[in-house]
């Protein structure tokens, strides 16, 4: 009998939770960390995208900006914040998947058999080199690219003549503001317009021009010229009865060509190469921008292991909030000392250095006292 109770003792002994090999939780973290960043950078993507495509629509709208020009330079701002969207969703992706962690009680697990907190970095350095890689491309080749191609259009925009602004069915002023175009409809295959209207204010007198149809030439010297069809022209001066009327069969107005503006220069449109071979302030500020992007969200990511930390019985909000406000603070604080590099308060090398080294050593900081009462809280036990 006692045999049986020794033996029947030995079966029913637990036995040892076989630990989780190093390479299935490198992927398993990695793989969360994928889905969590999809997901944040989707929705970062789709509110931006909106709001630029509302202020183009509504640059279209008032005839600033043609249709055909809406997607174009959308497609352009778009890539223009890509890299800012990325380092957002490699932070947010990393914090919010590991402050699940710390709710659903999985972190006390694993700090119970033996991890410590420095054994996350592997897993998020896994994740977040290939995600900085692609923000320090578009941060120094194609950014650049995007915003002289969105300049060119722009400048292109401008430079177009009064008849080329005007849009079927809408009043349009002249750049030189002293003629008001109305073009009711457009005959498609040729440059034929019907029902037009014209006002323009000549040595003090206004004349209203009225024509049932009209085209645009271009005479041998390269002026351009409306040329308004079987109309009427109504010439006087406002609040006197001296107004003339005459009937034509054929009126010719010149358009004004429009001179493209000397812009300023843009160091965001300027190639990285250029900005290294042109080492003026304001150029070295640019240069430290697009060289910290992605050395801000590499910290960023390291930054979000410590900074996960939250009481399981607790809720999550405030920890998101201070995790936002640590990332305004920041970005904020990067812009600050680029312009302050750029108006040669400060040197670049300090400008670049200072702010990114100040956030590895409280990262650091951070690291050193979460695993100070992890071990702490064992030793306790």
């Amino acid at each position: 009998m006692l045999n049986y109770l020794q033996s029947h003792r030995q079966k029913s002994k637990p036995q040892p939770v076989r630990p989780l090999r190093p390479g299935v939780f490198d992927r398993l973290l990695v793989r969360e960390f994928v889905n969590t960043g999809f997901f944040v950078f989707a929705v970062l993507l789709a509110i931006i995208v909106l709001t630029q495509l509302i202020r183009l629509l509504g640059e279209s709208v008032g005839g600033t900006l043609p249709v055909e020009a809406v997607l174009v330079l959308l497609g352009f701002s778009a890539l223009n914040y890509l890299p800012i969207l990325l380092s957002i969703s490699l932070f947010l992706s990393v914090l919010l998947t590991l402050t699940r962690s710390y709710s659903d009680s999985e972190m006390v697990v694993w700090f119970s058999s033996g991890m410590s907190l420095t054994r996350w970095i592997r897993p998020v350095m896994m994740y977040s080199l290939p995600v900085v890689s692609l923000i320090a491309l578009l941060s120094l080749l194609f950014t650049p690219w995007a915003m002289s191609k969105m300049d060119e259009v722009r400048l292109k925009l401008e430079s177009r003549d009064d008849v080329a602004v005007a849009a079927p069915g809408t009043f349009r002023e002249s750049k030189q503001a002293d003629r008001v175009f109305f073009l009711e409809n457009v005959a498609p295959g040729n440059n034929r317009v019907g029902n037009i209207f014209v006002q323009s204010v000549q040595q003090g007198k206004i004349g209203t021009m009225v024509a049932k149809q009209g085209l645009q030439e271009i005479a041998p010297n390269g002026d351009k010229f409306i040329v308004l069809l079987n109309g009427t022209r109504h010439e006087g001066t406002p609040g006197q009865l001296d107004y003339k009327i005459v009937e034509f069969e054929r009126y010719a107005v010149r358009v004004e060509t429009v001179e493209s503006k000397k812009q300023a220069p843009n160091p965001k449109a300027y190639t990285t190469l250029y900005l290294l071979q042109n080492r003026t302030s304001w150029n070295l500020s640019e240069l430290n921008w697009r060289f910290g992007l992605p050395v801000s969200a590499l910290i960023l990511a390291v930054l979000a292991i410590p900074f996960s930390f939250v009481n399981p019985r607790a809720g999550r909000s405030l920890n998101l909030i201070s995790a936002f406000v640590l990332y305004m603070i920041y970005n904020n604080l990067i812009s600050v000392i680029n312009s302050w590099v750029g108006q040669e308060k400060i040197a670049e090398g300090t400008g670049l250095l200072g702010i990114h080294g100040f956030m590895f050593a409280l990262t650091l900081v951070l690291f050193y006292y979460r695993q100070a009462v992890f071990s702490w809280r064992r030793l306790a036990r």
